[in-house]
Parts: structure tokens; C-alpha cells; sequence
């Protein structure tokens, strides 16, 4: 059996006031498109950090392509590489430069030829001789992709890669890391722009107060939220007989969440009897934001569901062992903190 591209197992991480993850059990198998969502908060980036041996587990263990992140963290370190949200980068060098010095850390001397096609396919080639510090944000990030794929990982982990970025770029990136994926790549996603998530994941994990709340195919999880969503602008108030189906309120902005078609008729009554008025209206299938809302406004789904067939929640150990901690470094050839 093919090692998973990541797995965790009852991760657990505490600070003196709270815990950002508690018991994280979930297997990402090679070659997926996986999407990994969750509110502001609800331990993605956590996770990503202790994965990327940035961070210590409190407890549990953590593998990439069956590498301990702990014990055997440099093998692991040269089978990931991880897109961050942040833009960070070293101002006394150009992009090129850059990329080069990213490929020192791997020891890759001679890696010139692989620099150019990441320069050519993330449309940076213009820009390969100009200083970091001259670039504009959406530059920066390309940067950003481009160093995390530098060493050719077969898992790469992408966290928020497109928040605040054109569309240009969005397509630029998305273009690439979908050949990537085709050619045999595990792509990790982390995202607030759920419609991408919807797009490009085949599985998605959900993550609500350090704990996973879902773990499906998108196609299932899709499957399981029935009816339609019905959205407007309203003037005036929502009747009270309509206030069971709100699923979002943003303003003057409403979404109600119907059980079929045949309830639409009977909320435009219910609206016209109230004395509201509606414009904008839209009809359609619930999507991911639906799912999303859904799971994380629910109290009851902090409590995990129970394993289906096919879904790749883990049991958790009776007791986890202390995690092992490391060097927070971008360079494989950290040592055990």
C-alpha cells in the first residue's frame, strides 16, 4: 500500500489559552486535488504549519509520503512544498536570485532550465532580473509559488495562494497547478473563495474549532445539503414564517435555503402577504457556501460524524504520543528543536 502524500493522526495543538487543534485525524492520498476549509480560526494554517514542521504538535503525528515530520523531518521537508498566506520575501535580490538561493537549500546546483519554465508558466519571465522590492503584491506571490515548487515536491500545499490577487493571476496559477495535479502532483488547497474549492477539489475537508467536521468527496457533500437557494435584496422585514430558512443575511442581501422548487412560490407569497418588496431574485442548486455555512454555523456538527464507507476519517489512538518538535526553516536540513 502507497504511503499517503499526508496524514495526521489525533493532532493536537495548545497554547496557555486555547487549542487550535483537537485530535486532527485525516489522510490525503497521492495525486488528489484536496481542499482544506474552515472559518478564520478554525486551525488551517495551524495544521499546514505543523505539517510543514514549522510548528510542534502537542500531541499526535504528522507524515508526508510516510515521513514523520518530527523524525525523519528532512526527507519530509523535501517531499513538501507550501505556498504561505503571507508575503515574505528577502528585498536584497532579484527573482531569479531568489530561486536560485531557494534551490541551495536543496541542494540543487544546477536547476536553471526548471527555474525558467516555473518563471515562464507563473508569466514572470519579465520580471526574472528585477529586485523583489520593485514588484507589486500579485508579483510577490508568483514569487511565492515559484519558490515552494523550486525543488519539484510531489506535494505542495497552497495556503490562501489567491487571496487579494487579480484574476490574471488567479487563472495564471490555477492553469499550472492543474497540469501539475495532472502529472501526478498532491495539491493541498486552503481558501476562503469557495467556488475555487468547488471547482478544483475532488475531496474536501472542513475544519470548525481545531476539530474536522466534514471529510467527503465535494460530490457528496454537495449531494447531502437537497433543495435550492433562493436569494434577493429585501426592502422591508423578513416575514417570520420565512425565518427558519435563512441561510445568510448580508444587508439588505437575503439567502433562504428551500427544500425544492415547488417552496419558491410559496416564499414569494409569504414575502408579498408581509407587504416586502424583492429585487435581484436568484434560483439555483445549493453549492459549497451552502455545505460551508451549513457546518460551521451548526453547534451540533463540532461533535465529528461518524465514518462512511469510502471517507477517510481515521480512528483515533486511545493515547497519542508527544509530538517531536522542529526548527521552524525553510531549509530541509533543519535539527530537531
Amino acid at each position: 500500500m502507497n504511503p499517503a502524500a499526508i496524514e495526521t493522526t489525533n493532532v493536537v495543538k495548545r497554547y496557555p489559552r486555547t487549542t487550535a487543534l483537537n485530535g486532527v485525524s485525516l489522510r490525503v492520498e497521492q495525486g488528489e486535488f484536496f481542499g482544506l476549509l474552515g472559518p478564520n480560526g478554525a486551525g488551517k494554517t495551524t495544521l499546514i504549519s505543523i505539517v510543514a514542521g514549522l510548528a510542534r504538535a502537542t500531541s499526535g503525528t504528522a507524515c508526508v509520503l510516510g515521513h514523520d515530520v518530527a523524525a525523519d523531518y528532512r526527507a519530509a521537508r523535501r517531499a513538501l512544498g507550501v505556498v504561505p498566506q503571507e508575503l515574505v520575501f528577502d528585498p536584497f535580490f532579484t527573482v531569479r536570485e531568489t530561486l536560485r538561493i531557494q534551490s541551495g537549500y536543496f541542494g540543487l546546483r544546477h536547476n536553471d532550465a526548471w527555474i525558467d519554465e516555473l518563471l515562464e508558466n507563473l508569466a514572470l519571465t519579465a520580471k526574472a532580473d528585477t529586485n523583489m522590492r520593485a514588484l507589486s503584491g500579485g508579483m510577490k506571490r508568483r514569487v511565492l509559488v515559484a519558490q515552494a515548487l523550486v525543488h519539484r515536491p510531489p506535494v505542495i500545499v497552497l495556503d490562501e495562494p489567491t487571496a487579494g490577487v487579480d484574476v490574471e493571476l488567479r487563472q495564471t496559477l490555477w492553469r499550472f497547478i492543474r497540469r501539475l495535479n495532472r502529472e501526478g502532483h498532491t495539491i493541498v488547497l486552503t481558501t476562503h473563495y469557495l467556488e475555487e474549492a468547488q471547482e478544483l477539489c475532488g475531496r474536501i475537508a472542513m475544519l470548525k474549532a481545531g476539530r474536522v467536521v466534514a471529510l467527503d468527496s465535494t460530490r457528496a457533500l454537495l449531494a447531502g445539503l437537497e433543495g435550492v437557494r433562493m436569494s434577493f435584496r429585501l426592502t422591508g422585514e423578513l416575514p417570520v414564517a420565512l425565518a427558519g430558512k435563512l441561510a445568510e443575511r448580508d444587508g439588505v442581501r437575503i439567502a433562504l435555503r428551500l427544500s425544492g422548487a415547488e417552496e419558491v412560490e410559496s416564499a414569494l407569497a409569504a414575502l408579498r402577504v408581509a407587504g416586502a418588496k424583492i429585487d435581484d431574485l436568484e434560483v439555483g442548486h445549493a453549492d459549497l457556501e451552502d455545505v460551508f455555512l451549513q457546518l460551521t454555523s451548526d453547534r451540533r456538527s463540532l461533535e465529528p460524524p461518524p465514518p462512511r464507507a469510502g471517507e477517510s476519517f481515521l480512528p483515533s489512538p486511545a493515547s497519542a504520543g508527544e509530538g517531536q518538535g522542529v526548527r521552524a526553516s525553510g531549509s530541509p536540513t533543519g535539527q530537531p528543536a
